[in-house]
């Protein structure tokens, strides 16, 4: 299976996500913020569409807490 056929989700360590809002600055498309600044996904573990894929990993690399990760 090539890199671009495999599904990428979208995982949220809710124990370690302090509500700073970064990920919803960059990646809009996919999360949305609550009240307090933590990020609400479309979903438990949502799917990145490919075209999406570089943007959370930015994200992912640059959130604060480290509480974002891709699955693969």
């Amino acid at each position: 299976m090539c890199c671009e056929e495999m599904t990428v989700r979208l995982h949220i360590d809710w124990t370690a996500c302090d509500g700073r809002g970064l990920c919803t600055e960059l990646l809009p498309e996919l999360l949305d913020r609550d009240p307090w600044g933590y990020p609400v996904p479309p979903g438990r573990e949502p799917e990145v569409p490919p075209g999406l894929v570089p943007h959370a990993e930015r994200a992912a690399r640059l959130c604060p807490t480290l509480a974002l990760r891709l699955r693969r």
